[in-house]
């Protein structure tokens, strides 16, 4: 695994780097989302709309139980949050951009706007002094540093986790792909269609019984014909036939299920800081 691609430098200062393209078509493509799902809306609203208008319902849902119906107004920051992590993870997939959120930088700078954010109303709704005798308690200290390192570094490890996970697991499918077509490309043209004949046979039973694992089964031993005859004759020097259908399975998983689960929680832990630290008008003049 390597860092993030630098495309420009000046002065030494990295000005365009790969994590910084990946955010800004992710901010374009939200933009454009945002464009088209909110321009034409009808006072009958089609299927569309209506998924529109149930989603946004959600989202006012959720931040007003968190963090109070009087914090209904953060709406638009927290969905925009969350749709820009889980954007940032799944742009990751394209196999040509970089996941913005396995760059410490990116989930690091969201850590600081949020902790940013709660000094601010903390001290709009406290006033400076109050928020400067919190420090009395050098605890405050260490949990004000700690929060923002804490949050950034946990949706960053995940991401980055998975990602590192889901390499390895290429690489080691790729070297297995390379020894098992390896010893069948060396056995000889006449075990390739022994093998091919055995597939075609436990795909043949597999519809006639109706049994998902024959077929299954039949299609892997076919593939793994095809795939080692391919080797034989010279057409291509190495077919990672091992990296079909698992690597795919595990990337539903990393960056679908485990980018969705950390957009939220990084989410609701912004919900619950700022949220504790705007608390009702009946609270305040308490």
């Amino acid at each position: 695994m390597n860092g993030p691609k630098i495309y420009l430098q000046i002065n030494g200062m990295n000005v365009i780097t790969q994590t910084a393209v990946s955010s800004f078509v992710v901010m374009v493509l939200l933009c454009a989302a945002g464009i088209i799902l909110g321009r034409n809306l009808k006072k009958r609203p089609g299927r569309m709309q209506v998924i529109t208008e149930k989603g946004v319902t959600m989202i006012y849902s959720l931040v007003e139980e968190t963090m109070g119906r009087h914090n209904a107004y953060w709406t638009p920051y927290i969905a925009a949050l969350f749709l820009s992590s889980l954007g940032g993870s799944l742009i990751g997939m394209t196999g040509i951009l970089r996941s913005t959120t396995s760059d410490i930088s990116t989930t690091l700078t969201w850590a600081l706007m949020t902790s940013f954010l709660v000094w601010g109303c903390t001290i709009k709704n406290s006033g400076f002094k109050t928020f400067l005798k919190g420090y009395i308690n050098p605890m405050n200290i260490i949990s004000d540093i700690a929060q923002p390192v804490s949050m950034g570094f946990r949706h960053f490890g995940n991401i980055m986790g998975g990602s590192v996970l889901t390499s390895l697991l290429y690489s080691a499918l790729a070297a297995g792909s390379a020894m098992i077509l390896g010893l069948i490309r060396s056995s000889g043209i006449a075990v390739i269609i022994v093998i091919a004949v055995l597939g075609g046979v436990a795909f043949f039973f597999g519809m006639r019984k109706k049994k998902l694992s024959l077929k299954i089964l039949g299609i892997a031993l076919a593939l793994i014909a095809v795939s080692a005859a391919l080797e034989y004759f010279g057409v291509f020097e190495s077919v990672p036939i091992l990296q079909l259908g698992l690597p795919g399975v595990l990337s539903l998983y990393f960056d679908v299920f485990s980018g969705g689960v950390q957009a939220l929680v990084f989410s609701l832990l912004t919900m619950v800081y700022v949220g504790m630290a705007c608390p009702p008008r009946e609270e305040k003049k308490q």
